[in-house]
């Protein structure tokens, strides 16, 4: 189905030396409104001291390592949980802390969060503070089983609370009722890295690096985590996030990242001074997050920990396997649930597909079912929740949204009209999972799909794809492709410029099996660019040069050492 395009509203344009008028458009489509909204040095790190609960999070964490106690940092099986771990425990260490271990919940076998079972499985450990990243704001069970036991908790999160905050001796979460910060679009790896900061500030005004002759830690070097775990997260782009990406790429390109992460590039084919923000989202992120989709992130902790490219190069290349496994896995959910949705009677709803979807199948993988309900619901525009079996006869369903709808909210609606039909569920307005037994399953999706239909734009639903406009026939070259490269970070929030126009395509061929090479010529234009639209058949395309309408990102491709630009079509419809 091709969308309907929108062309992005374009408010004053901020006056910017040195860049191009196409960007400065681009820009003021963002709502920026002046040239230290595209500054990313360190002197505009957010500023942690706004963060409600931080003072008392940092008092507890220094008289902790004070007092030569034992610190568990309990996380989350996703990247963002993966890389908040890491930095958490570098930091820690770094800062003198002479015993830290690393907890991260199992997702088939121990659920999600700081648990009561967690709690018990620490025990060992001798812990005296457990401290969550990532994770803890719903785990109000998991929290209370630890101060029953006298440790001491402190969570830090930044997903949207229930209705019961955990009484935790300290809470930092930007999204929590009384924090006044605005910095509640940090990803975890985002509170991780602020918190830590903060701590170093406190430990230096106790006067503890220069009473042990410890050496402050740069806790820079840890931005190309935070840069990993906030793309992977998929949170909005806004200033603060910017900032913490930019910077972590830059130690990516300067070779100065973890030895965790140079494997992983390594073993995706990925130049170091070449990595950007598409490579964080779409290469090292998906082979981090393999391991705790289909085994245990205990493997991605390890990679990330390694202090030597050696260490890290057997992990990265046992991530590298997984990832492969997972894509073949994913290709056959996606199958089913496609030819699941084509065969769906729609004859009480005219012809029209639900409003949201929910599906199941029996096979399904539960690490696998929020990739497949993200390809949905890219495909058919509009919300939709994929289960797989659970334990216990419960099903665990994963959801991803469109712009116009908050899923966790809708979700929240449905388990409050409808009591007990929701067990537990968490998460943002773009993705969300719920967990219900598997004989609620139906009752659910006509909730779901009643309250998205309620909810959501009737003329929003055939799919509408926003874009920078038309880019003039001479534009269509390597400058402008790198002057965009350059002008992010871009991600949710802060999207990469999309333009859309009309083109001739002269010549076309299949690559990698399923992907559509060709070579296009802007209408009223004599330059020929090279285009590739992803996932694209042209079998039933008559013979010759055709014309089409696309939307599409122009870009770099370098191939063999020889940058050329290259239009990166998403979308495409015949004339």
């Amino acid at each position: 189905m091709f969308p309907e395009i929108r062309r992005r509203e374009v408010g004053d344009v901020v006056a910017l030396p040195g860049v191009s008028p196409v960007l400065r458009r681009v820009y003021a489509a963002r709502g920026i409104a002046s040239a230290d909204e595209l500054a990313y040095d360190l002197r505009h790190l957010p500023p942690f001291g706004d963060l409600a609960g931080i003072d008392r999070a940092v008092e507890l964490l220094a008289d902790t390592i004070a007092a030569g106690e034992t610190i568990v940092v309990v996380g989350d099986y996703d990247a963002d949980g993966a890389t908040s771990c890491a930095v958490a425990v570098r930091a820690l260490r770094g800062m003198g802390a002479p015993s830290v271990h690393v907890k991260v919940p199992n997702r088939f076998t121990d659920g999600y969060g700081l648990t009561p079972a967690i709690v018990e499985a620490v025990a060992g450990l001798d812990p005296a503070l457990l401290l969550t990243v990532d994770n803890g704001v719903a785990s109000v069970a998991g929290v209370a089983a630890a101060r029953e036991r006298g440790l001491r908790v402190i969570v830090t999160d930044h997903h949207l609370p229930g209705p019961e905050l955990p009484a935790a001796d300290a809470l930092v979460n930007p999204n929590q009722p009384d924090d006044g910060s605005g910095l509640g679009y940090l990803a975890g790896v985002g509170v991780t890295f602020l918190l830590m900061v903060a701590l170093r500030a406190g430990l230096r005004e106790r006067g503890w690096f220069g009473e042990r002759g410890l050496e402050e830690p740069n806790l820079g070097d840890l931005l190309d985590l935070v840069a990993l775990g906030t793309i992977a997260d998929v949170v909005p782009l806004e200033h603060g996030n910017r900032l913490l990406v930019e910077q972590g790429i830059r130690r990516f390109r300067a070779g100065r990242c973890q030895p965790g992460l140079r494997a992983l590039a390594e073993v995706a084919g990925k130049r170091l001074p070449r990595l950007s923000e598409i490579d964080l989202g779409y290469v090292l992120g998906p082979r981090l997050n393999a391991a705790g989709r289909l085994t245990d992130m205990e493997l991605g902790i390890r990679c990330l920990l390694a202090e030597s490219l050696g260490e890290a190069i057997e992990p990265a290349r046992e991530l590298d396997r997984l990832n492969r496994e997972r894509r073949a896995i994913e290709a056959r959910m996606e199958s089913e649930a496609v030819e699941a949705i084509e065969g769906l009677d729609l004859e009480a709803t005219d012809g029209e597909l639900p409003a949201g979807l929910c599906l199941f199948d029996e096979r399904w993988h539960q690490g696998v079912v929020g990739i497949v309900a993200s390809r949905l619901k890219e495909r058919w525009h509009r919300p939709v929740i994929a289960f797989a079996p659970g334990e216990d006869g419960e099903l665990r369903g994963s959801a991803r949204s469109v712009r116009s709808v908050h899923v966790r909210d809708v979700i929240e609606t449905v388990a409050n009209l409808h009591p007990g039909l929701v067990a537990r569920f968490g998460g943002h307005a773009m993705a969300a999972g719920v967990t219900l037994e598997r004989e609620h399953l139906d009752r659910f999706g006509q909730a779901f799909g009643s309250e998205v239909d309620r909810v959501f734009p009737a003329d929003e639903r055939r799919g509408i794809v926003y874009t920078d406009g038309e880019l003039a026939p001479d534009d269509l070259d390597l400058p402008l492709a790198r002057e965009i490269d350059a002008g992010g970070p871009w991600g949710t929030g802060f999207p990469r410029p999309a333009f859309d126009g009309r083109f001739e395509i002269l010549d076309r061929r299949v690559v990698g099996r399923r992907h559509l090479k060709m070579r296009v010529r802007a209408a009223g234009g004599a330059r020929v660019a090279e285009a590739i639209a992803f996932r694209r058949s042209a079998e039933d395309w008559p013979e010759g040069p055709v014309e089409a309408e696309m939307v599409y990102r122009l870009e770099v491709n370098e191939y063999r050492g020889i940058e050329r630009p290259q239009l990166v079509v998403s979308h495409l419809r015949l004339v």
